[in-house]
């Protein structure tokens, strides 16, 4: 079974940046699309940012276009999410998830993906 683990979670003060990474286990990340989500208290689930299984396609919400870059080292079976110009609206807890996909899909709705990290915690504040 493909694990998830997310890392790289902090507090920052508004203008910071930050960088997420999701390190996988079981499986290479290779024939997984993979995405980022973020889910504040009281809030749906969102998602954040996707990339292809050979990380060629990605795609971000467009709160994040501009701030936000996704990547993929299949070497490390590793998936990053690189924070920049962090605002307030951006804490939240932050989520990777991985689906098989054997094409160069990517996908930002939750219910396309099966296997899911437990989360880090982004905290942007003054």
């Amino acid at each position: 079974q493909l694990r998830l683990v997310e890392s790289g979670g902090g507090a920052v003060q508004p203008g910071g940046s930050l960088t997420l990474s999701c390190v996988a286990s079981g499986y290479s990340l290779g024939d997984y699309c993979v995405g980022w989500f973020r889910q504040a208290p009281g809030q749906v689930r969102e998602g954040v940012s996707s990339i292809s299984r050979n990380g060629r396609v990605t795609e971000y919400v467009d709160s994040v276009k501009g701030r936000f870059t996704i990547s993929k080292d299949v070497a490390k079976n590793t998936v990053y999410l690189q924070m920049s110009n962090l605002a307030p609206e951006d804490t939240a807890t932050y989520y990777c998830a991985a689906t098989l996909e054997p094409d160069s899909r990517t996908f930002l709705a939750a219910k396309y993906y099966n296997y899911w990290g437990q989360g880090t915690q982004v905290t942007v504040s003054s």
